[in-house]
This record gives C-alpha cells, structure tokens and sequence, in this order.
C-alpha cells in the first residue's frame, strides 16, 4: 500500500480523500453521559480557538449570493462522514464548515487516538510505501493504485481494510473510505466499520442510528462501483481533476514498479474501472459496526445492520436537499436537544435561538406579516 509523503503540498480536500479512515472523524461522545468535559463557545458569534483566542464566525456568510452550500463552501465532492453527520445534527456540521479551524483539545485527541488505532489495524494486513506527490491527481492516483493492488486480495477471498469508494448520488459526487471488507465462513462479503469509544460502554441509540446509515451508504456506493455504475466522465466531472496530466515521477516509478503500464491519472482511472467492472466482485452482503474502547482495545460490542435502500435513498435526498440549495439546514428535533448539551456551538445556534425554526425562515415569516 501507498501513502503520500511528507512533502505533499495538496490539501486532503483536493486529494479527494482525507489521510484518515471515515470513522476518524469526529465520533461523539453521547451528550448524556457528560456535559462539562468540551469547551464551551463564548459570547455572540466567537467561539474560542486552539490557543485560547476568539474567533468569529464569519457575518452574513449565507446572505452572499451562492446558489447552493456547495458553491459556498467551494466544494467539489462530499465526504459520507458529512452526510452521517447531518444525521446527528445538520446544523452543527454546517458551523464546522463554516469554521474548519475550531476543534477542541478534547476531539481532537479522540481523533488522534482513533487514529493510531485504525493505522495498527491497517498495517496487519499490509505494509504502507510513502510517495511524493505534487499534485492534485497525483493524490487521487495514488488512491487508484492501492485500489488495484486490493481488488485481487479481494478476488482471492482475502481481507482489505482502508478501502476507497466513490460515486455520485442524487447528482453529487460522494468519497469515503471503508474500514475492512472480509469473505465470511459461508462466503458472503462482510463490510466492518470500526468505531472507537472513549469511554468502555455502547453508545445510544442516537449514534448507533449515524454509525448505521454510514455504513447503509458506503454499502450503496461500493455496490454500484462493483455494477458498473461508476464511470470515468461522472469523477473527472466533478473533481476537475486533468486526466491528461502525466504522473510525478516518484508516482509513476512506483506504478510501473507495481506493473501499471500508465503515464497519467486517466490511465489508472480507466484501470480501476475497468478492474472493478470485470473483477466479478459480489455486492456486499453483511453490514457490521464494531465499538471498541480506546484505551484498552477491548471489544465492547457490534450490531448488524439490515440495509434499507428505500430508507437510505429518502434520507439521502433530503441531506442532498440542503446541499444543492433547495432549503436552508436543520437542527434536532425537540425530543433530541440533549445534543445541544455539548455542542460546542450551543451559543451561536441559529437553530435554538429561533426554538427549533432556522433565523432566516423567521425573517421570512415577518416580512410577510407586514
């Protein structure tokens, strides 16, 4: 396996694919087991940084004239962690867009953890090669040539772990990474997220309900790259990545040595489509989450997860709903404000501050009282 090198000057945004699993991302802890462990934001629109200072949360941010969240947050693609954290909280994902900088001391160690963690994992069933990069589509074909070297390890019935999916869906183009895909006893593909816990106990419905429609959607992404429903033109659409541009030399060296007969993105592109397509891959047949807790390793339980597509396709359009600019984001329902509890944007929540109806619909609703 490769991994890109210190070196690298490309964000893990323009790589398309951020350099830790999809289960880094911020895991909650549930709300109700404590309130006073995360930093609270400070008065009005500032909430504190990493070194103590204000910062503010840009003003009048959705009143410029973009048409959708996409072209304001200047996105290309999504990542499924963005979709499975509107599932926790709509709201709350759109104020960590809007400030990609503030994270507090607390997260970002469970991330750190989790981390190391899911990297232990990682390396049992493979080494990685660090690489040189020096492009954006030097960080995809990377991507592309691990895929292809575990597509075989596949086929041979083997287990893979830190796999990459992508697809569009309802006309957005979606990344992630599946944690480990593994044949069962009775030959059926298995698909394992990891989740980690800080604390040794299950977590709540509520977040069993995200981790579940993470892993409904990778399922329903990675199914159809195995169908044939991925194509070239659908990624270089909405990557504006240049398939034509030749590979940086320590990529390249590394793909022949590999044996790619390759010069440029579009070559691998069009290798792990065709790879993917003819490779005779089943569906995925077994969704599983598995909880262990950090500190110890221990395996504090899993759930298998029955996948609705109807369900996943539903709440997948109404997620995409907001994206595309066809409504304004959503807080909790009443029932699940305890969420509010530790939310580090508790104090600047348009959300809470209009009882659960977004400001900007309240300014509608006045204006029209007149």
């Amino acid at each position: 396996m490769a991994e890109t090198g210190e070196e690298e000057t490309v964000s893990a945004e323009a790589s398309g694919f951020s350099d830790l699993s999809d289960s880094e991302f911020l895991d909650l802890e549930d709300t109700q087991e404590s309130s006073a462990s995360l930093s609270k934001p400070g008065p009005s629109s500032e909430l504190p940084g990493k070194d103590g200072k204000l910062i503010s949360l840009p003003k009048g941010k959705r009143g410029l004239d973009f048409s959708s969240p996409m072209e304001r947050f200047y996105l290309k693609y999504l990542y499924v962690t963005d979709l499975s954290t509107q599932n926790w909280c709509e709201q709350q994902m759109v104020y960590g867009k809007e400030l990609p900088g503030f994270l507090p001391p607390e997260k970002a160690a469970v991330l750190d953890t989790g981390a190391s963690i899911h990297l232990a994992r990682e390396l049992e069933v493979h080494d990685l090669v660090t690489i040189s990069i020096t492009s954006k589509e030097d960080a995809w074909a990377v991507k592309f040539m691990n895929m292809l070297s575990m597509i075989p390890t596949l086929q041979a019935e083997g287990r893979i772990r830190e796999f990459p999916v992508f697809g569009e869906v309802e006309g957005v183009l979606l990344v992630g990474v599946i944690d480990e895909l593994h044949y069962t006893p009775k030959g059926e593909l298995e698909l394992v997220e990891l989740k980690t816990r800080r604390r040794p106990m299950l977590p709540l419905e509520a977040q069993k309900k995200k981790d579940c429609f993470q892993v409904r959607l990778y399922k329903y992404i990675f199914d159809a790259m195995v169908q044939g429903k991925v194509t070239t033109a659908s990624l270089i659409h909405h990557t504006k990545l240049c398939p034509e541009k030749p590979l940086g030399p320590s990529v390249l060296r590394h793909a022949q040595q590999g044996g790619f007969s390759v010069t440029s993105l579009g070559d691998l592109l069009e290798l792990v489509i065709l790879s993917l397509t003819l490779s005779d891959l089943p569906v995925i047949d077994i969704l599983k989450i598995e909880y262990i807790h950090q500190q110890t390793a221990t395996v504090l339980g899993s759930e298998i997860v029955a996948f609705e597509e109807e369900e996943l396709r539903s709440r997948v359009q109404h997620y995409m709903a907001y994206w595309v600019g066809r409504r304004e984001p959503q807080g909790v329902d009443v029932e699940e404000a305890w969420k509010c509890r530790t939310c580090s944007y508790a104090d600047i929540c348009e959300w809470r501050k209009g009882g659960g109806v977004h400001s900007s619909m309240l300014e509608t609703q006045a204006k029209k009282a007149k």
